[in-house]
């Protein structure tokens, strides 16, 4: 599986105070230009007019009103190509598509550009939701409008609420998701318009964000009349053009899907305040197999190191004959490794002495005594008896 297009910008590097490119294509409108641009925020750091061969002077006007506008002459005929040439031309973090008649309010551009900084990939304006509202839309463009809107809501699983306005805003990053129109391709030769390079491009930039699964938020918009000028647009014209553009859309996303081509957002990553490095990958040292000793065996033990006491500096230099004892022998602290051995030794020989005098001794004794005073007091007895029995019976 291989992505649609190769994307090395990402979520993860977003700037939370990026550039914003707004682009306006033009055609004739000289008159609508400085209520445009007196109208633009202070955030916006380039301006990008696209012109599709204005007869009167609207390329001067833009030059005077902002001597620091791009002006950039558009490849084909239609919308479609105008917008797309403007993207290509787009320096800033952020574009912003407007309309040159006066319709969008260049005064909403902020709540585009903090709904991008808080996450979303696509933003487009609403004039049915979130207080946005229509000043130039007629009940059967409002009902060719919401049919429009509930087929792509049922095709796509979206949650629309205006398909067909034009008031869009998106990250630079994000452009070769909507896949439009190579600029460089000539006009064709019967004058007719490429796929995409018409009024079908609003349509299409919509559906092809939300098939390439870009995060797509709606902030509310108030379209305004058109200040100059006549309108371009045609309803059942341009309504059958956006309904086989739905479909055409919907064959594309399928056949996608079905070559394997992941969508585009799989290659942008989420977007993350303070990054947090992955924590080092540590291996596990080998486990160390288990050997099954016989019963009754028994591991050697090496015997414990002998413990080397140091001489006492004061014995170290006495005589040899000297009887004297080493006092500092005779603290048990200096000698720890003679408390259970040679100490237990010295008391175990002089108690035997105690319990053989105490015990056995006497115990002797004391029978010596006792089977003499019973010879003495038994034997000697009997004896005179015995010699006074034998006395009487010789007298009788």
């Amino acid at each position: 599986m291989e992505l649609s297009h190769l994307n090395t910008n990402t979520d993860s590097n977003r700037p939370q105070s990026p550039t914003v490119s707004v682009v306006i294509p033009t055609l004739n409108e000289e008159r609508n230009l400085p209520h445009v641009f007196a109208k633009l925020p202070s955030l916006i750091t380039e301006v990008i007019v696209v012109d599709g061969g204005s007869t009167d002077r609207t390329v001067e006007v833009a030059r005077e009103l902002r001597p620091d506008a791009v002006i950039v002459q558009q490849t084909r005929k239609g919308k479609g190509n105008a917008l797309a040439c403007g993207f290509a031309a787009c320096t800033g973090d952020i574009i912003v598509m407007i309309d040159a008649d006066g319709s969008t309010d260049p005064a909403e551009i902020p709540l585009f550009v903090d709904k991008l900084i808080n996450g979303d990939h696509f933003v487009k304006g609403s004039r049915f939701s979130h207080g946005g509202h229509s000043h130039d839309i007629t009940a059967l463009r409002k009902l060719g409008n919401d049919g429009l809107n509930m087929v792509v809501n049922v095709l796509f699983r979206t949650h629309f609420t205006d398909l067909c306005y034009g008031y869009n805003a998106f990250w630079r990053n994000v452009v070769p998701a909507l896949d439009l129109p190579d600029v460089t391709l000539p006009q064709p030769a019967d004058g007719s318009k490429l796929w995409g390079d018409g009024f079908e491009i609003e349509t299409m930039i919509n559906i092809r964000a939300v098939a390439e699964k870009l995060k797509v938020g709606e902030v509310g918009s108030t379209e305004h009349e058109r200040i100059f000028g006549e309108s371009n647009l045609n309803t059942f014209r341009d309504g059958f053009r956006v309904l086989r553009t739905i479909f055409s859309e919907y064959g594309r996303m399928r056949g996608r899907r079905g070559a394997g081509i992941a969508p585009f957002v799989e290659g942008l990553k989420l977007p993350t305040a303070n990054p947090v490095p992955a924590p080092p990958v540590v291996t596990p040292p080998p486990a160390v197999p288990r050997v099954l000793e016989p019963r009754g065996y028994e591991p050697a033990v090496n015997p414990p190191a002998p413990v080397v006491v140091a001489a006492h500096p004061v014995a170290a230099n006495r005589h040899p004959a000297d009887p004297r004892r080493d006092t500092g022998q005779l603290n048990r602290a200096n000698r720890p490794h003679e408390v259970g051995t040679r100490r237990t030794d010295d008391i175990n020989k002089l108690r035997k002495p105690a319990f053989d005098d105490l015990g056995m001794g006497p115990t002797r004794d004391l029978r010596a005594l006792r089977a003499r005073a019973l010879d003495d007091i038994g034997s000697g007895p009997t004896q005179d008896i015995s010699k006074l029995r034998s006395r009487a019976s010789l007298d009788d």
